[in-house]
């Protein structure tokens, strides 16, 4: 599922393909940006912002999210695609390198200049230059809602997304729907980014410190399993700042209170 450190690792990697390069090819296949044309400009670089894609191109920004299923791909000029191009929503080239972006759920192409149009509201991304973590934990803890709902809320943190809220709050030993505002949002913060942070770096992400098949996770996605820490059957149910933004919640009754 791609969250911040997912995000960041693909505009690490168009960074390092695209950068520098002229424009060749340039198609975005979505309403409202389907007629702009950026061939011949230089891009500037790609950069992350908490769940979001910027790839500043000339005076230009290309701004994508992935949402769940979205997905970059970089191939050769002419290499066959690995998806069918139906699902191709963006595709930008230069003479050594074409990246397609797959089932992206929001493709936009603004000025440079606006970009705080579309990524003001984030809160401090624990991954980017600027984190700032005080700030981070002044937002999750004046927050009444549901500490699980507060965490998803990228108005407060940006890059953490379903799996990390689960984690962070088994390790913590915080209910899901306990109120954010009645936590340690401090050391909430804390340990999110040390998570965030360690996983970046990884190829296969994992909360247990163990990157083996079914072995990645504390809670998520392991209802009625035994808690690795004390045997009890983990539980699931869903939560959401409103009824059509559930997530699904794990936890272990134990070990969470």
């Amino acid at each position: 599922m791609p969250e911040g450190d997912t995000v960041y690792r693909t505009a690490r990697r168009l960074h390092e393909a695209l950068a520098e390069a002229e424009v060749t090819r340039f198609d975005i296949r979505v309403p409202g940006s389907a007629t702009a044309d950026l061939r011949g400009e230089r891009i500037i670089g790609v950069v992350p912002r908490g769940k979001h894609l910027l790839e500043r191109i000339g005076d230009w920004t290309l701004h994508s999210h992935l949402k769940m299923e979205g997905e970059w791909q970089l191939y050769r000029p002419g290499e066959r695609w690995r998806k069918p191009a139906f699902r191709a929503r963006a595709i930008v080239g230069t003479a050594t390198h074409e990246s397609v972006g797959f089932d992206l759920a929001m493709v936009e192409v603004l000025p440079t200049a606006d970009e705080e149009r579309v990524v003001g509201h984030l809160g401090p991304d624990p991954l980017a230059p600027d984190w700032d973590a005080a700030e981070a934990a002044r937002r999750l803890g004046a927050d009444d809602r549901p500490v699980h709902v507060a965490l998803l809320d990228q108005r407060n943190i940006a890059g953490f997304g379903n799996e990390y809220a689960n984690e962070i709050l088994f390790v913590r030993g915080i209910l899901p729907t306990t109120p954010a505002a009645q936590t340690d949002a401090a050391a909430i913060v804390e340990l999110g980014a040390r998570m965030i942070r360690a996983n970046v770096e990884r190829a296969d992400r994992t909360f247990t410190g163990d990157t083996r098949p079914g072995r990645n996770a504390w809670v998520y996605r392991r209802e009625n399993r035994p808690c690795r820490r004390c045997g009890t059957a983990i539980l699931a149910g869903s939560i959401g700042a409103t009824p059509t933004a559930e997530r699904l919640t794990f936890w272990c009754p134990a070990c969470q209170r």
